[in-house]
């Protein structure tokens, strides 16, 4: 979404997930709220930090050269990571993740489910659901589909570009936050490096699956994830994150609008 309006990759997504997952693991161990309000908690403390960075980081270079914002996403990223890994604020040291609840397992049909796959299952398709209903039928999606055609003429149309973009940031951020949980959960260890792999990866997906496009992202999340299943099953895990960014440069070989994106025209 934010590359799709502002034409920025946000390098500081990946670690918006990990303040998320420290949300929620500290909201678990100190203050033992229930599983909703620990997703809360992490959606919206990611979303006021996503704003936060925008407002102070990327809205001043809006206008300026684009390697400019790029070096600047890099930077937020860099200053998340290392000011999260002090002593006073989350430290260096990796966490046990505690789960709120007792893993259980079941076998369908021959295939082990637990009950962390089925939330995460669930979870997953709420929020598509959610950003769906948001981008396609409430009036800020519609604005965030107008900036993100042309953000001139949706201010001309009486558009707040600024807050539709601050929208888009918060919006992004509170989903990095639901996805902390869920890796904590699934993943039961934490630290303020954990996010830039899936941070990476998160943005190989939406190129792989079409930037602008949200089945896309899920589409090219889901490929993704097969891929690296089946090369650790089938090859090493070694070769696993290897395989993941090889499958991207061939996507952009063959298909640079990625499996559902369109054909963006530019007028001169």
């Amino acid at each position: 979404m934010v590359y799709g309006i502002v034409r920025l990759i946000n390098f500081a997504h990946g670690d918006v997930f990990m303040v998320g997952a420290f949300l929620a693991f500290y909201s678990i161990e100190k203050l033992h709220l229930p599983l909703p309000a620990v997703f809360a908690l992490a959606a919206g403390g990611s979303a006021f930090l996503a704003v936060v960075i925008e407002r102070v980081a990327y809205r001043p270079l809006r206008n300026a050269p684009k390697i400019a914002a790029l070096i600047t996403a890099i930077g937020v990223s860099l200053f998340l990571e290392y000011f999260t890994a002090l002593h006073q604020v989350f430290g260096p040291n990796y966490y046990a993740f505690p789960r709120p609840f007792q893993v259980v397992s079941r076998e369908i049909g021959g295939i082990t489910v637990t009950n962390i796959q089925w939330i995460i299952l669930l979870a997953t398709l709420a929020s598509l659901g959610a950003l769906q209903y948001v981008v396609y039928r409430t009036k800020v999606g519609r604005g965030m589909r107008a900036v993100s055609h042309d953000h001139v003429t949706a201010g001309l149309m009486g558009v707040n570009v600024d807050a539709v973009i601050a929208f888009t940031f918060g919006l992004g951020a509170a989903l990095a936050g639901v996805g902390g949980v869920l890796y904590g959960i699934a993943y039961p260890q934490i630290n303020t490096f954990m996010g830039v792999m899936p941070g990476l990866k998160a943005f190989t997906a939406a190129v792989l699956g079409g930037i602008g496009s949200i089945p896309g992202a899920v589409l090219g999340a889901l490929i993704m994830g097969l891929t690296e299943t089946m090369t650790t099953a089938y090859l090493s895990s070694i070769y696993r994150d290897g395989i993941a960014f090889v499958l991207l440069i061939a996507v952009l070989l063959w298909k640079p609008t990625g499996i559902l994106g369109k054909t963006r025209t530019e007028k001169v």
